[in-house]
């Protein structure tokens, strides 16, 4: 017994002074010519916590392989392989719906709770790296006067397809980082055909490791993978400390909700060259980025994409308007009709007006899903006959509104989770949404889903007519109110206004907002407004009217934030204030980047008290909440009744 614990004893300390050796021996061959920037990156972190500190040592020491440098010891090696096994599989945080359980590494790092592998994160990853080194390129090219539409339509469409549930498939993401690493070829031969035009040198710009990273078409997804890890959240967060990562990626996920409503406006013919130009700069600098880079410059570019977002939402409202006509008040209809049947899911109202006009004189009712709700309220859509009602709710619910439902689904856009294996058969994907082994559209053709539609039974029967909803209330329609609504504030009949709107999801904390428009139901004077899927946690919750004004508007879908930027500004125009001193509160629900770009608007516009909720963004960190809190009060949400007590005082 004794001999055994002396044993272990001196093997214990052996170990304790070979890992401290490791330490300093890998510190040692850091310091070498060829690996001093990296030594100086692991000095200066000296803030990180163990967890991370050990990551960095095992990044750093994969480095140390060649022949030119000293052979690390023994005890090295096993550092490195012990540290390597600590190591995730994956880091992401850009969701509300995160794994926030490790306070000391927030984040999904074996899989994501939307279903994300690790392989599909890491090429996520890699394709946002490949995105910052063309428009390095790009940017410097635009200066001079150059550009590709062919190039800034791949960045949108490509930034779209990484938002959160949109695409999970990683053979479509090998066919993106192709087609990614063509277009920096021509983005760098674009620049460098306007240097030679306005008789200007080039930069040197393949140090940058974006412009420089090339697709090897020979390495496969997994190995593709692997390099994204190196440009993903975690190692940025090894190099820039968790304060900066933190506001890189509250900048990168505002952009990706920003390309996700250009995109859509772009479908539809609308775009600015000003939009492109900002997103190609955004990137570059992104690129860029290092431990030197000063926080607010960071915090400028991150509100500086909330404005250029409130103007891509504008395009993409006066999209919707030029080709679908101007929405208004409808009662939708939400049980089914009998007959064989289609179901639409997100928020592509382009896909939805195509998929109709090749059904029409068909006996196949088409329903809307999830956010596609205001489709009804368009003068554009409604005409045809074969838009039957809405069927369903928010995205979360989809594997059992999906389950029921019997016909063919076709998802626009996100939201899509994993589907169940009783209709994964009748599923089509379109545009940039995927799901590995799912069935998926090109072109414009929507004869598969036709052909499934028939196949399928359809409802046998009716279901229940009175069941319906009143949606449509766009800006034209409440600011058709305008001088109404004013006298009924003036005379007191109207005491607050709210918007609850934003994204709806599967936490149990979201019951807040259902709570919260219960709360408010009880008061004669409150009118709610919402937008996004988060209006299904309101929309039954507040029956009846103020004087003819209904206590529930339902301004759109998370398209329509621009709709709601127009009342809260035309009302504050009218009172003589800002947005800030209307008797007006924001109770924001978020949960993936477009909502984040649509913060970004609202603290562009200086709105400050904004509740948002369920939990805080897992990037945001105690040290960039301080920031948001002093500059613009930004609060997370608490009890309903405490909340709405502290809104009704104007807090």
């Amino acid at each position: 017994l004794f001999l055994s614990v002396s044993v272990c004893f001196c093997f214990f300390l052996f170990l304790s002074l070979s890992l401290s050796f490791s330490l300093s021996a890998l510190k040692k061959i850091l310091s070498q010519a060829d690996l001093k920037d990296d030594f100086v990156r692991f000095n200066a972190r000296k803030s990180l916590t163990p967890y991370h500190e050990r990551a960095m040592l095992r990044t750093l020491f994969t480095k140390t392989s060649a022949a030119s440098l000293v052979r690390p010891s023994t005890s090295v090696r096993a550092y490195a392989a012990a540290a390597s096994a600590e190591a995730p599989a994956m880091l992401c945080y850009q969701c509300q719906q995160t794994d926030l359980s490790n306070p000391e590494l927030p984040g999904c790092t074996v899989i994501g709770n939307c279903g994300k592998t690790p392989e599909v994160a890491g090429l996520q990853d890699l394709l946002i790296h490949s995105l910052k080194g063309t428009s390095v390129y790009a940017h410097r090219a635009r200066q001079l006067g150059a550009s590709d539409p062919a190039i800034d339509a791949f960045t949108l469409r490509s930034m779209f397809s990484t938002l959160t549930n949109v695409n999970f498939d990683p053979d479509r993401f090998n066919s993106f980082l192709k087609e990614a690493d063509q277009l920096k070829q021509s983005a760098k031969a674009l620049y460098e055909k306007a240097c030679r035009e306005k008789n200007v040198t080039p930069e040197a710009l393949e140090s940058n490791p974006a412009a420089s990273w090339r697709f090897d078409a020979t390495k496969s997804n997994e190995e593709l993978s692997a390099e994204g890890l190196d440009h993903g959240v975690f190692s940025r967060k090894l190099e820039l400390g968790p304060d900066l990562t933190g506001l890189h990626e509250l900048c990168v996920y505002g952009l990706k909700g920003l390309a996700a409503y250009a995109e859509h406006a772009h479908k539809l013919g609308k775009s600015d060259d000003e939009v492109f130009a900002f997103i190609h700069r955004a990137l570059s600098d992104l690129a860029s980025t290092s431990v030197a880079t000063p926080a607010g410059d960071l915090l400028t570019l991150a509100l500086e994409c909330g404005k250029y977002n409130l103007r891509v939402t504008q395009l993409l409202d006066e999209a919707h308007r030029d080709k679908f006509g101007i929405p208004g008040p409808i009662s939708v209809r939400r049980s089914p009709l009998k007959g064989k049947c289609v179901l639409v899911t997100g928020h592509d109202m382009k896909d939805l007006h195509d998929l109709l006009s090749q059904v029409e004189g068909t006996d196949i009712n088409v329903y809307t899903h999830g956010e596609m709700m205001p489709a009804h309220s368009y003068p554009g859509l409604k005409k045809f006959k074969n838009l039957a009602g809405h069927y369903g709710s928010a995205w979360q619910n989809q594997k059992t509104d999906f389950a029921r439902f019997p016909g063919p689904i076709v998802a626009t856009s996100n939201c899509i989770i994993e589907p169940r294996k009783s209709y994964k058969h009748r599923l089509f994907t379109r545009d940039v949404t995927g799901w590995p082994g799912a069935q998926h559209l090109t072109g414009n053709d929507y004869g598969p889903v036709i052909r499934s539609a028939n196949a399928e039974s359809g409802f046998a029967e009716d279901g229940d007519a009175s069941d319906t909803i009143t949606v449509g209330f766009g800006h034209d329609a409440i600011l058709g109110l305008a001088d109404t609504v004013i006298q009924m504030v003036k005379d007191g009949d109207i005491g607050r206004f709210y918007l609850i709107g934003g994204c709806d999801g599967a936490h149990g904390e979201r019951s807040y907002f259902t709570d919260l428009a219960r709360e408010i139901a009880k008061r004669d004077d409150g009118v709610v407004l919402s937008l996004g899927c988060g209006k299904f946690r309101v929309m039954d919750e507040l029956p009846g009217d103020i004087k003819g004004v209904p206590k529930y508007l339902d301004v759109g879908q998370c398209n329509d934030s621009y709709g709601a930027v127009k009342i809260a500004s035309a009302l504050a125009e009218a009172f003589k204030t800002d947005v800030n001193g209307l008797p007006l509160s924001f109770m924001v629900s978020w949960f993936e980047q477009k909502a984040v770009a649509v913060l970004l608007t609202l603290l562009h516009l200086n709105v400050k008290g904004i509740r948002i909720g369920p939990t805080l963004p897992g990037f945001v960190t105690p040290n960039m909440l301080a920031i948001l809190q002093k500059e613009f009060d930004l609060k997370l949400i608490g009890d309903a009744k405490e909340d709405l007590a502290m809104a009704l005082q104007g807090k």
